[in-house]
């Protein structure tokens, strides 16, 4: 299937597809006029890649992830899989937490700002 027609079909714009194939996520083929072309099993695979982007992942994460999720399935490949998704995702919740310490901060200044110009006179 051509790219349009992979766009159509995944909600991804042609220009994600662009991007995925060029870190190395998606492949295609070339037609004789050069056209990209995709096989239908790449639905699933841009779907899931969506996913992964939805999830926060990084191409460079994503690239890691791949063969042990989709190509080579195992026990053992879907146990790091696992570790490393773990650890993207304590990545996660120390982000969050300084960032809620960021908005807390903030908070203050903001209070304190409301009470200077309570207290002000103008």
């Amino acid at each position: 299937m051509r790219i349009g027609d992979l766009s159509a079909r995944t909600g991804a714009s042609t220009r994600a597809l662009r991007y995925y194939e060029e870190q190395g996520l998606l492949t295609s083929t070339r037609s004789a006029g050069g056209h990209r072309r995709f096989a239908e099993e790449d639905v699933d695979r841009v779907r899931y890649l969506q996913r992964l982007y939805l999830a926060g992942l990084s191409s460079q994460t994503i690239r890691t992830l791949l063969p042990w999720c989709l190509s080579t399935p195992t026990r053992d490949n879907t146990d790091a899989a696992f570790v490393r998704m773990t650890q993207e995702r304590e990545k996660l919740d120390a982000h969050i937490a300084e960032l809620s310490r960021t908005r807390d901060s903030l908070d203050e200044l903001i209070s304190g700002n409301r009470a200077f110009q309570a207290s002000a006179t103008w």
